[in-house]
């Protein structure tokens, strides 16, 4: 990856400030890629400290939980509130995918039900090893973009490159989980490991220049480790605590409805994407973290998180100055740790929480429904804290303007935000039609000083079975801002720069599941003001900005 124009900007007028940073030439996405940033993952001590645990709580008030009592994850409890009325599958990333796509259950007769796999059962092996409580899924992903007007060529091609062409990004990702009761007696125990293999060239890092990425599975190559965790289950599964390696945005932050498109804003959002170290821990990067989740009700959830806040352990983030020990990529994934195993706790703490209201909850079974439960909703509050400490646009060390003046960023304790989001569907023609209707709105608020974003919002609207006989397909049109932070235009203001404004991206998508095992999603994308406004590379006067980007693709997911 290379860096933006705006570090490039930065770099100007700030002096370096680690002995081993050095100033950058070339370009790199800043927006540390909503879904592309290094996370960390629980070291195996962990492990043997969960089995600890068990061996000493086994037979307390672990044993109150029954199997079947062993917590959805928040994706699967999620689509039964909503009546499956959501997208067949979740695209925000692997992880989601994974989330979304429950193991099917025997049948009546006894057979696991392996249709949703294009190797089936595996010679017998899959139906052997659920019966033991182990299932093992491997999801492989490929896209394919290009852009056609606006954009700007990387900082490596600058003068003889173009701002349009094609990129092909993809991802191929093992999960394996295991349910502890079913392989020896632990209730309410569950283990899950993952993996990533990531390979292609980021369309958003090479040709364009956005605060968010096109795409959510635009990362850096590597092949890593992903999350690591186990969870245990309380209370006949009202309470869950899940401690290891995670990866956040399977749980915090979900639009169920939003999670069908495919420009990453619409899964981990802008801001935190942008504004925390590495874009947090949100896929591909996870960090080391403990998740409670308390259910008192089928209509309240509650969930707190506390996870280191820079997965991949760079020393800064956003100036010129921040290249986290690569000059050439500052928000680099790979810099500092390649492997997924590094584990870093050594700059700040992540705190979030969020409510969660479920309005109308629907049936397990709609067919034998008495009443209509009322069309199905789900509404949330939440926000984080992070306790540490981020560069401040507007002043340097001296309290001085930093962008008229320059020399290092004054440091600022700690960085906040809260966030809203709607799922609400708003139609169908009866309870047991496939067909419906939903809308989603998400909205996020920050402090403008330390930060790029400083508010952020995306909406949505969803056609479920928009054919007859196309039952799982989904249709949608999605829409999205962001808006540069007071803090950031003050710098520009002040170093003579254009100053930025709002980035808006609208997103056309049709996902269809051709096959039970094969999805496949034709995508388009219209990108306003790209970086709310940067100016292009290519112009040595800095005074033409980057132009608006037309942006094609084509998405494939295969569940083997």
């Amino acid at each position: 990856m290379n860096e933006t124009g705006i570090h490039r900007r930065i770099s100007k007028v700030i002096t370096i400030s680690s002995p081993t940073a050095r100033p950058s030439e070339s370009r790199a996405h800043i927006v540390s890629r909503s879904s592309a940033t290094a996370r960390r993952r629980r070291p195996p001590s962990v492990l043997v400290l969960g089995g600890t645990i068990v061996v000493l709580l086994g037979h307390g008030i672990f044993t109150t939980a029954r199997a079947q009592d062993i917590p959805p994850t928040e994706i699967q409890k999620e689509r039964h509130e909503l009546g499956n009325s959501g997208p067949a599958v979740n695209e925000t990333d692997i992880a989601t995918v994974e989330q979304s796509q429950a193991p099917a259950e025997p049948s009546d007769g006894g057979t696991l039900d392996t249709s949703g796999n294009l190797l089936g059962n595996m010679g017998g092996l899959r139906p052997w090893l659920y019966k033991h409580g182990i299932t093992f899924n491997l999801q492989d992903v490929e896209e394919l973009w290009g852009n056609t007007t606006g954009g700007a060529p990387s900082g490596n091609d600058i003068g003889s490159g173009s701002g349009t062409g094609p990129a092909y990004d993809a991802v191929t990702a093992p999960t394996l989980t295991v349910d502890l009761e079913k392989l020896f007696g632990l209730k309410g125990g569950l283990f899950n490991v993952s993996a990533l293999q990531t390979r292609g060239r980021s369309i958003s890092q090479d040709h364009l220049y956005n605060y968010n990425p096109i795409s959510g599975f635009e990362a850096d190559r590597s092949t890593r480790l992903f999350e690591l965790w186990y969870q245990q289950s309380f209370l006949n599964g009202k309470l869950d605590v899940k401690i290891g390696q995670q990866d956040l945005d399977t749980e915090f932050l979900i639009s169920d409805y939003g999670s069908l498109y495919l420009n990453s804003n619409f899964g981990w959002p802008m801001a935190p994407s942008v504004n925390l170290y590495g874009g947090g821990p949100s896929w591909p990067l996870a960090s080391p973290a403990i998740r409670l989740r308390y259910r008192p009700t089928d209509t309240f959830t509650v969930m707190f998180a506390a996870a280191d806040d820079n997965p991949p352990g760079n020393q800064y983030n956003s100036f010129g100055i921040q290249d986290g020990g690569n000059g050439a990529d500052p928000t680099n994934q790979t810099t500092n740790d390649g492997s997924g195993t590094r584990f870093n706790m050594g700059t700040g703490a992540l705190l979030m929480t969020e409510l969660q209201y479920a309005l109308n909850p629907q049936p397990d079974d709609m067919a034998h429904a008495t009443k209509n439960p009322g069309l199905p909703g789900i509404y949330k509050l939440g926000g984080f804290y992070d306790t540490a400490k981020f560069p401040d646009y507007r002043y340097n060390r001296q309290g001085g303007s930093l962008g008229a003046q320059g020399g290092y960023p004054r440091w600022d304790r700690g960085n906040w935000m809260v966030y809203g989001i709607i799922d609400q569907m708003l139609w169908r023609p009866s309870l047991t039609s496939p067909q419906s209707v939903g809308i989603f709105v998400r909205a996020t608020g920050n402090s403008g000083d330390r930060n790029l974003i400083s508010f952020a919002a995306d909406a949505g609207i969803n056609l479920k079975a928009p054919f007859r006989g196309r039952d799982n397909d989904t249709v949608g049109v999605g829409w999205g801002i962001g808006r540069s932070s007071s803090g950031w235009r003050q710098y520009n203001r002040a170093a003579g720069s254009m100053v930025p404004g709002n980035e808006n991206h609208l997103e056309v998508t049709y996902q269809a599941q051709v096959t039970p095992w094969l999805v496949l999603q034709p995508d388009f994308q219209y990108v306003w003001h790209p970086q709310g406004g940067t100016p292009d590379p290519r112009y040595a006067s800095g005074l033409k900005r980057v132009g608006n980007e037309t942006i094609f693709g084509i998405h494939t997911n295969i569940n083997f």
